[in-house]
């Protein structure tokens, strides 16, 4: 048996009065997800927990088939793993946005979807002025990781941390706010927000960020920092669900999931975590992939960056793109292979009206191999609240998806 995951982060949504009072999903034309939808089922799946915030972090791992209250540590350390670094007992790691803040408000939690060959040097400078000084009984590193997102490591000295307790928030859920009043919270903030106002001086002149100005793109104002966490213990999925993987996405929090899941990372040419990524590409690699592997999952971010932008036309279209050059023919394909399955889920509710992530269930679509038809007549959430099928909590859902 071959087992397909398709993510389309973000997707799942409301009505929108530009769509026509329809939701994405809904004004999207998706002949090969709804094709999935009518050889197979469509439900719905709660991957969040009331007690955490609806998030890739924690609901990916839900997706995934890992109870996110038991495992979730905080997203940043989740992508300190596909970056390759190391976190020991008393480390933590906290995510590290370069973001746009020119009048005290969150203009662009992406620095104007800064490259990351133009955002490594500015994290390059941050971590000459305040890395390998030693914080709160921790020493501070820097690292580049990925455009906008990058990482912050503090190594304790010892067990005690400073963090414990401390309250963050995601720089994409206060679009057009005032930072002010969204900066960290508790014990711990004394560490974080001095490093976020020194930041300021030091992007404010650097080349890069004159460069970007003088071509008209948005500069790097500032850091940006949250999603602290210390280094989760998760079980491999082989040993758990007794199946090998791979993971396809072009966003480090996914990829790092799944290296910790002790799935093959797979880098896509092309991918780039944003509208312009190359679906077709995502799409070659995942059907390679499958004659290596028990079960493919392929990621792609576009959706999600459409709904914080609050771009309604460019939502529909990444969901176009998923269905033609992912979903149509990794159908294709799978048959070629005997017994196979395949799921399209989001991992979140990402909505256009808040442009921020949302709770509730998500639509799902799962066909193949002895799942029997639930009478659907296509994907979207419509649809999946008719059919009655729901899982909730959401990690459910992968041992539904993976029994015979």
């Amino acid at each position: 048996m071959k087992y397909v995951i398709v993510i389309p982060d973000g997707c799942a949504d409301e009505p929108v009065e530009e769509l026509g009072g329809l939701t994405p999903l809904q004004a999207a034309k998706l002949p090969n997800m709804d094709r999935v939808a009518q050889l197979g089922v469509v439900g719905l799946s709660n991957n969040v927990p009331a007690s955490l915030t609806p998030a890739s972090d924690v609901a990916t791992l839900s997706l995934f088939g890992y109870d996110p209250l038991k495992v979730y540590t905080g997203r940043a350390p989740l992508e300190t793993a596909a970056m390759g670094i190391h976190l020991g007992p008393n480390d933590w790691a906290i995510r590290c946005n370069l973001v746009y803040v020119p009048d005290g408000h969150m203009r662009d939690f992406t620095a104007g979807h800064i490259s990351s060959e133009d955002g490594a040097p500015l994290i390059h400078a941050i971590q000459r002025e305040l890395g390998g000084k030693e914080v709160a009984g921790g020493v501070l590193e820097f690292h580049a990781g990925v455009q906008y997102r990058n990482i912050l490591v503090w190594r304790g000295k010892s067990a005690q941390s400073p963090f414990v307790g401390l309250k963050t928030q995601a720089p994409h859920d206060v679009p057009d706010k005032p930072v002010a009043d969204y900066l960290p919270q508790g014990p711990g903030r004394d560490v974080l927000i001095p490093l976020m106002e020194a930041s300021k001086a030091i992007l404010a002149n650097h080349p890069v960020n004159q460069r970007r100005i003088a071509e008209g793109k948005k500069p790097a104002t500032q850091i940006w920092l949250w999603g602290q966490g210390k280094a989760p213990q998760v079980s491999p999925f082989s040993e758990t669900y007794g199946k090998s993987g791979a993971i396809i996405s072009a966003v480090d929090l996914v990829r790092g999931v799944g290296v910790l899941l002790g799935w093959h990372r797979i880098d896509v040419p092309g991918a780039t975590g944003y509208l312009d990524t190359n679906y077709a590409n995502k799409g070659k690699y995942a059907i390679e992939a499958l004659g290596a592997f028990d079960l493919v999952c392929v990621h792609v971010e576009a959706p999600d960056e459409a709904s914080h932008e609050g771009k309604a036309a460019e939502k529909v279209m990444s969901l176009e793109q998923i269905d033609e050059h992912i979903v149509g023919p990794l159908l294709a394909a799978l048959p070629r292979h005997g017994d196979y399955r395949i799921l399209i889920e989001p991992d979140h509710r990402t909505t256009l009206k808040t442009r921020a992530h949302a709770y509730g269930a998500v639509a799902f679509a799962a066909a193949g191999t002895g799942i029997l038809p639930n009478a659907a007549t296509g994907y979207d959430e419509p649809n999946a609240a008719s059919t009655g099928l729901s899982f909730d909590p959401g990690w459910h859902l992968m041992k539904w998806f993976l029994d015979r």
